[in-house]
């Protein structure tokens, strides 16, 4: 008996142990880097040692680079997609196609080794393709020294020089950045449009350029009084020396007529702004810094703590675009508008740099969750009492559901046939997921789900699946049809009001489902007095039930509703007269056709 219950032990161990063979793991980088820029043809010098540790189950064979700045000449994947897309960003068209030789952007490895040892590689487009001379086992780190020639192209898409307002250099994407490898493979998408994904690790940087600039951007600036005299021309010299603990990413940007502003931020993050020393927008810059502030105590509250001691807001780059500990945008703004990119990109700290998923394949994920948060704060702290801070993302996804021209938000980022397309699933499609998730759940059930979520996936690059699992857990409900019919199908939520009939005390009321998409459906009845009384018909493959929405409010739970039932009927017993039937009174469910949602009696 003995020699049988320990058999029975060891086959569960090796069960459970064969079920988690694919436990989280995740790479690191540790990169050292030294630039030397001429600000007179904005070329410049690198030199990178990084220490890669392999942590998966896998050996290594090869390596894959980004080399962001090679998407800014002719020819380019990122220039023939927008002179081919039906409507191209009117912040690129045809311009790279016109860049000439002293404009473009590029950076070109001279030199590449492994632990000292020579490395054979391929300039592909924005991808750099290394085969390896000895591959990396799992568990075990290598050292890759790089030196590179680059040059800072025109200002067109985040990063390049001196853009319309003037910033002499946004250098975002701008060194040989290792592609992430996780348990899909390798992810080395070329640069053709979207967002970027990456490793988190160590940065420590070295910028060295003219004396008179003055440099912002991710980590904790180390040094800048070092000056010398660089060369034949005996140029004068600042090298500014930056470290960045646990990121995946390293921007900065540089400018001399830059004002540098710092202002306290909650737990004792310092808050930066350098912008433009223009008398135009030095107001709404020193007035966007305590709202700033009050932004940042808002996501903490909301999402789960900042764990660094700085951010850096700075004017630069083409609009907003997010970064490691920083976040450049264009600063000739009304105020509303300048805190509003400020409260967006802000939270993209969250979603796009502390959760970082992978935005080639779940961009909703990031931009939308942003979306989301960010309407909610700006509600708050600027009063704006709007009913719903995201109906504009139902607008916007209410057109592309009705325009038959929607592509499911499991299409790769740059695959959408239009930027619309990918705009609508992206950041409107992608807030409403959250904000329909609070009507489905509970809006409670959801700012606790945000908080876990945060807490459990922060630093570890989660995927769709581990978000609603997350929901899972807090609501009690099981949403994996959610999950599918909203982010990996087309199918629309539409039901509608079918048929009402009244007789003395009592009212049938008769439902229909016309889209394929099931929701749990909330049903308002407004009495001839004023009063309300709220019905819910659970969706049975939800298996729970979410909490009464308005607790001042009668709330009956009635009998599941199953999918494949197209027609739900209920009997409404009450000595009151019924003025007013709403399906869904909050509209946060993204019913695409609201002309059946409300019945009126006569």
């Amino acid at each position: 008996m003995k020699l049988v219950l320990n058999t029975l032990i060891a086959l569960f161990v090796f069960i459970a142990s064969a079920q988690n063979n694919t436990s989280y793991w995740q790479q690191k980088v540790d990169y050292k880097m030294e630039i030397d820029m001429d600000v007179e043809n904005h070329q410049y010098k690198g030199t990178q040692e990084l220490t890669y540790t392999n942590n998966s189950p896998d050996t290594l064979y090869r390596v894959f680079y980004h080399l962001y700045f090679n998407a800014f000449q002719p020819g380019s994947q990122m220039d023939v997609r927008s002179r081919t897309i039906e409507d191209a960003s009117s912040k690129i068209l045809d311009r790279i196609s016109k860049l000439t030789p002293s404009e473009i952007g590029y950076i070109r490895p001279t030199l590449l080794t492994q632990d000292g040892q020579n490395l054979q590689f391929e300039v592909v487009g924005t991808i750099l393709e290394v085969l390896l001379n000895t591959p990396i086992p799992p568990n075990t780190s290598t050292v890759f020294n790089m030196n590179w020639d680059a040059q800072v192209p025109i200002q067109i898409r985040r990063t390049g020089r001196y853009n319309a307002e003037g910033v002499a250099y946004s250098m975002t994407q701008w060194y040989p950045k290792l592609a992430e490898y996780d348990f899909e493979g390798w992810h080395a998408v070329p640069y053709i449009a979207r967002e970027f994904h990456g490793v988190w690790g160590n940065f420590d940087v070295s910028i060295k350029l003219d004396e008179n600039f003055i440099i912002g951007g991710t980590g904790y600036l180390q040094n800048a009084d070092k000056k010398g005299l660089g060369g034949k021309s005996k140029r004068k010299t600042r090298t500014w020396y930056f470290s960045a603990p646990n990121v995946h990413d390293f921007a900065w940007a540089a400018d001399k007529d830059y004002i540098h502003d710092t202002y306290p931020g909650p737990n004792g993050v310092k808050l930066n702004f350098y912008y433009k020393n223009n008398p135009e927008i030095l107001e709404n810059w020193k007035a966007l810094q305590p709202k700033t502030a009050d932004l940042l105590a808002y996501f903490n509250t909301h999402i789960g703590n900042y764990p660094y001691k700085q951010y850096s807001v700075i004017q630069g780059g083409d609009g907003g675009m997010e970064y490691a500990m920083c976040t450049l945008i264009t600063g000739e703004r009304k105020l509303g508008s300048l805190i509003g990119v400020t409260a967006h990109e802000l939270a993209h700290t969250w979603f796009q740099f502390l959760l970082a998923t992978n935005e080639s394949k779940h961009e909703w994920m990031d931009e939308g969750f942003t979306s989301y948060i960010s309407n909610m704060a700006m509600n708050e702290l600027m009063e704006e009492e709007k009913e719903n801070p995201n109906a504009g993302s139902y607008r916007s996804y209410n057109y592309i559901a009705n325009s038959n021209k929607e592509q499911p938000q499991t299409t790769q980022a740059d695959r959408y046939s239009t930027n619309m397309g990918y705009g609508i699933a992206a950041y409107s499609k992608g807030a409403v997921f959250l904000s329909q998730l609070g009507y489905v759940i509970g809006k409670e059930n959801l700012d606790k789900t945000l908080l876990r979520y945060y807490k459990e996936w922060s630093f570890k690059h989660p995927t769709p699946y581990d978000f609603i699992r997350v929901a899972e857990k807090v609501s009690g409900a099981e949403l994996d049809w959610y999950l599918m019919d909203w982010t990996q199908t087309t199918n629309t939520i539409d039901y509608g009001i079918k048929e009402v009939l009244s007789k003395d005390t009592e009212t049938k009321l008769s439902l229909e489902r016309l889209g394929l998409m099931p929701m749990p459906i909330d049903i308002s009845i407004t009495y001839e007095d004023g009063s309300i009384e709220n019905f819910y018909i659970p969706l049975q493959m939800m298996r729970a039930d979410k909490p009464n929405p308005n607790p001042s409010q009668k709330w009956t739970v009635l009998p599941d509703w199953s999918w494949a039932n197209p027609t739900y009927e209920f009997m409404i017993e009450n000595d009151k007269k019924i003025r007013i039937i709403t399906i869904d009174a909050s509209k946060l469910m993204a019913d695409i056709n609201l002309s059946n949602n409300t019945y009126e009696l006569e």
